[in-house]
């Protein structure tokens, strides 16, 4: 595996790796950069990030302003049967003033409805309720996104309101604290 441990998710079938700040720069150059991921070891057959910019547009100018955040911000989501990357997840930013922390994910379209994003989610939020900082897991998703809906219902999160997206329009917002999160997963 060519990964380096500190900036890598493992589940049952996925790898997660962090964007490198060198990957960061491909990418707001020409997100089709034949050299992207060779080092991976991994392909993107799916072309994920390729025909849209999904959350480059806002992730790329973070990462420039504080290079810390790498951890955080866009880990793509590889098949370890296949090495192909299927999707990828990440935070907003990182963990904001009072410790709440937003996520984001995609799967591509031919790897949906096979419990990838589910499986996606609890890696990211596993990995992210052990830095002392998030107090807060946050997840928003559109009304009418059906599968994104039941996946947060499983989870157990609290139904907070909604909020106006200025990209996305209409928005539920759930939230779960970082502790009841360890806790539960404790059983």
């Amino acid at each position: 595996m060519r990964f380096a441990p500190d900036f890598v998710i493992e589940s049952d079938r996925l790898l997660i790796f962090a964007v490198s700040i060198a990957e960061y720069d491909k990418l707001s150059v020409d997100r089709s950069d034949p050299t992207l991921w060779v080092d991976r070891g991994v392909h993107n057959s799916w072309r994920h990030l390729l025909d849209s910019p999904g959350p480059l547009v806002h992730r790329i100018p973070r990462i420039k302003k504080d290079p810390s955040l790498v951890p955080y911000l866009l880990r793509m989501a590889v098949l370890k049967s296949t090495r192909e990357i299927i999707g990828s997840a990440g935070f907003h930013d990182g963990p904001d003033e009072n410790g709440k922390i937003e996520i984001g994910l995609e799967i591509v379209e031919a790897y949906r409805e096979q419990g990838l994003a589910q499986e996606l989610l609890t890696a990211m939020w596993d990995w992210v309720v052990h830095e002392p900082r998030v107090k807060t897991l946050r997840y928003t998703v559109s009304p009418d996104n059906f599968p994104s809906q039941a996946i947060i219902k499983k989870f157990g999160f609290a139904y907070c309101g909604q909020q106006i997206d200025e990209e996305d329009g209409p928005e539920d917002v759930y939230e779960m604290s970082a502790d009841t999160y360890r806790r539960l997963k404790a059983g």
